[in-house]
């Protein structure tokens, strides 16, 4: 068995972490090619030390400059490149066989569609490279032969529940399941009042803190909707979102024949990330192996929008079209951002979104620059909305 050379998009963070953690286990199946981040100079330098890449690339310069440095200090020969351009060339490298596109939010667009365009096997961790841009990468992946495989654990559970033959056979609905956040049962008139702390403590997961925020809003649900309906070719009314508590049961696909199918696991990322790198085959992860019996129930139950508004926000947006959700995509970018600074409210977030998605056209853009063009200018709105803290 060939070595399979791996370029990580994002390998400072959670999910490039986790992906590590995986290969170090699988050395005769894996080694890595490139490893990328945006200024955490220390964790790369680790990283570099223990897996020697034949890049790295820190999107600061300064920080690219820092870890040259360090990195010649202590004689390893990694190359080390910077800046936006040099994330799109590691993942369409030749010499690349695999691209976990694990950067969050917007700025995974570019190098996750260079892979995309290069006929890699893309790991996509990145939602919002779907939520942008989906007809256009879904268009890549077919030109180019690529394959797509979902590391969120939600559309890998799909993914793995889906009939093995291909296609959709049989397919009724497809439930993503929510684990509520942590305010799933918080009084409505206490959301107002929320920190930053209590909003990245989730119950569940360990991950960071825009995402975490997203989950506690459910906007990480409500992008999960627009990437479930491009990576499985789904019109919206057949994606249910269930809210789920334990996150045992990662999601499930109805059949017409009544059956449904579920898959279950620890909410640990090793375990998609594994299944992705592997498959078809399944290796060992190091999540220890469920036990039912100590979870002892599984409950369910339906999404409560007037708590999640932003659930609703990404239905609508997604109806609209491809600049609608660019712009929602852009506009919590910055409101979470904003909030994590406390500069706005947690309940300012979906306020923001719904101002900045009236100003985006109907329809979907065809053209790379066209989403750019959307993006920057839903930015813009967003960051005025957050200066008047006003309606627009």
């Amino acid at each position: 068995m060939s070595l399979k050379a791996l370029t990580i998009l994002g390998s400072t963070g959670s999910i490039g972490a986790s992906t590590l953690a995986v290969v170090q286990r699988h050395p005769n199946r894996f080694r890595v090619f490139a490893l990328t981040a945006q200024h955490n100079v220390e964790a790369m330098l680790v990283q570099c030390l223990a897996y020697k890449p034949r890049y790295a690339v820190m999107l600061n310069e300064q920080a690219a400059e820092q870890l040259a440095g360090r990195l010649k200090a202590v004689d390893v020969e990694t190359e080390v490149l910077a800046g936006p351009a040099a994330l799109a060339q590691v993942a369409a490298h030749p010499d690349t066989d695999y691209v976990m596109a694990a950067i969050v939010g917007a700025a995974g667009l570019l190098p996750s569609l260079a892979a995309a365009r290069a006929g890699k096997r893309v790991l996509l961790a990145n939602k919002e490279a779907l939520v942008m841009s989906g007809r256009l990468f879904m268009d890549a992946i077919r030109e180019s032969k690529a394959e797509l495989l979902p590391i969120d654990s939600e559309h890998n559970a799909i993914f793995q529940c889906l009939p093995s033959q291909g296609g959709k056979q049989g397919v009724e609905r497809i439930l993503l399941t929510a684990s509520g956040g942590p305010f799933r049962q918080r009084p409505l008139a206490d959301l107002y009042t929320v920190t930053p702390e209590q909003a990245i403590a989730h119950p569940n997961w360990s991950m960071g803190q825009k995402i975490s925020v997203d989950s506690a809003t459910l906007m990480n649900k409500g992008l999960e909707v627009i990437e479930a309906s491009w990576l499985f070719a789904s019109p919206l009314e057949q994606i249910e979102v269930v809210v789920h508590p334990q996150s045992t049961v990662h999601s499930m696909v109805a059949y017409n024949d009544g059956s449904v199918l579920a898959q279950l696991g620890n909410p640990d990322m090793r375990t998609p990330i594994a299944y992705a790198l592997a498959w078809p085959e399944r290796i060992e992860s190091g999540v220890a192996p469920l036990d039912l019996f100590a979870i002892a129930r599984l409950d369910f139950e339906k999404p409560d929008l007037a708590r999640f508004p932003c659930l609703e926000l990404a239905y609508e947006a997604h109806a609209r079209g491809g600049f609608a959700t660019i712009a929602l995509n852009a506009a919590n970018e910055v409101a979470v951002q904003a909030f994590l600074e406390r500069r706005i409210g947690f309940m300012d977030i979906p306020r923001l979104i719904r101002d900045v998605m009236k100003l985006a056209d109907a329809g979907t853009p065809v053209q790379l620059e066209d989403m750019i063009i959307q993006d920057q200018v839903s930015r813009s709105a967003s960051s005025s909305w957050i200066k008047n803290n006003t309606a627009l």
